[in-house]
């Protein structure tokens, strides 16, 4: 019983860590990497409309929330009933859990991220204060209204977990692992070799475009594929051209009138 607790506890605090840590590295990179960059640090600094500290205590309150659910959660679902542990688990088991896990949260993010576009009053009053960042880092990537970050993130990561059947043990590295792809997203950066870039569609660029007035209603797709963003019309292809000076920007070839608009 220690040691599922144990479990618990890491699949708690693990992937809270691990978004620190790798934010951390993302503005060191950032610091010296102005050629990378979608944006410029003084674009950076002038355009949001939040102060890094705002962000700070935000992201920190949201990361209690859910640090409080997530306990709850394993305490209520116990660590006994059909799991034991990761080392009797297959391989392809852990593929199963893994790759249900992200279409459940993808499936999820996207429709509610979507509502809250479409409904003015969410996006007033409550998604609003997430696009306070015109120009995202990493460590905004979970700045949001306590609200949404419930819903959204919380709620969405409870039905990945439960809905995947994975194991507490399990759950520290998928929440890890999303946390480093949406702190990814996030970041302002386009690094070479970088691969979530190389393996997956949805990445910072992608996720810059949203975060653009002209993106507003497209690419609501996080943090994994761009499924639903395809299938619903709500997709916007953009190039990534070089800027004058350093820096990459990316600019959309096609905005056409969309019925929700």
């Amino acid at each position: 019983m220690d040691f599922e607790m144990s479990d618990e506890l890491l699949g708690t605090v693990v992937p809270i860590s691990v978004y620190w840590i790798y934010s951390g590295i993302y503005v060191l990179l950032g610091s010296f990497c102005e050629r990378y960059r979608l944006h410029s640090k003084r674009d950076e600094d002038e355009k949001n409309l939040v102060s890094k500290g705002d962000v700070v205590r935000g992201v920190l309150l949201q990361q209690l929330v859910q640090a409080m659910i997530s306990m709850l959660l394993f305490t209520v679902t116990g660590g006994e009933s059909e799991n034991t542990s990761n080392e009797n688990a297959s391989f392809l088991v852990l593929a199963r859990q893994f790759v249900t896990a992200m279409l459940v949260m993808d499936t999820w993010q996207y429709f509610i991220h979507r509502y809250m576009h479409h409904n003015m009053f969410l996006y007033k009053h409550i998604h609003s204060l997430h696009h306070r960042l015109v120009v995202p880092y990493s460590y905004g990537a979970l700045y949001n209204h306590p609200v949404e970050g419930l819903l959204l993130d919380t709620v969405g990561g409870a039905l990945s977990f439960l809905i995947s059947g994975m194991t507490p043990r399990t759950s520290i590295f998928f929440f890890s692992f999303a946390t480093i792809k949406t702190v990814d997203d996030h970041c302002g950066l386009w690094l070479p070799g970088n691969l979530f870039h190389i393996f997956f569609s949805n990445n910072s660029a992608y996720h810059d475009v949203h975060h653009q007035l002209y993106g507003s209603k497209y690419n609501f797709s996080q943090p994994f594929f761009v499924t639903w963003d395809r299938i619903l019309g709500t997709y916007l292809p953009y190039t990534l051209e070089k800027k004058i000076g350093g820096g990459f920007e990316a600019r959309p070839t096609q905005v056409s009138n969309h019925k929700d608009d």
